[in-house]
Parts: structure tokens; C-alpha cells; sequence
């Protein structure tokens, strides 16, 4: 292995690691979406659960679009 294969598998360690570390974080920075005062998913338009928000009051997905949006980065 040569410094040019070293260097790429190091850039792609440190790539995984920063979106792991984001998904691990929870960050959301999209815009919330409120139809009628209430917070709704951004993705599937669904009320977002009282529960969810009690716990990660800054979701802007509701848990089954947020587990399909995970799935699809670790892929």
C-alpha cells in the first residue's frame, strides 16, 4: 500500500467517523414544518408524536422517517 492508498483510506476513516458522529448527535438542521400549530415530519407531513417531541423537542422527522434517513447514509 502506498502513501496515496494510506491517505485515501484515512480521509474515508474520518469521513465515516464525522457522520456517525452527526447521526449519533441527533442534529437536525432543517426548518421545523407546523401545519395548524402543530409539528409535523418534514418528509412524510405526519403529525410528529408528543412523546418524540418531549424527548428531542428540536425533531423536525417523526421516528420511522428518521430511522429510513439513517439507513440511507450508512449505506
Amino acid at each position: 500500500m502506498d502513501d496515496l492508498d494510506r491517505a485515501k483510506e484515512l480521509e474515508m476513516r474520518e469521513r465515516q467517523a464525522a457522520l456517525e458522529r452527526t447521526l449519533s448527535e441527533g442534529r437536525e438542521t432543517e426548518r421545523p414544518l407546523v401545519i395548524d400549530g402543530v409539528r409535523c415530519c418534514i418528509d412524510c407531513a405526519e403529525p410528529i408524536p408528543p412523546a418524540r417531541l418531549a424527548v428531542r423537542p428540536q425533531s423536525v422527522r417523526c421516528i420511522d422517517c428518521k430511522q429510513q434517513r439513517e439507513q440511507r447514509c450508512r449505506k
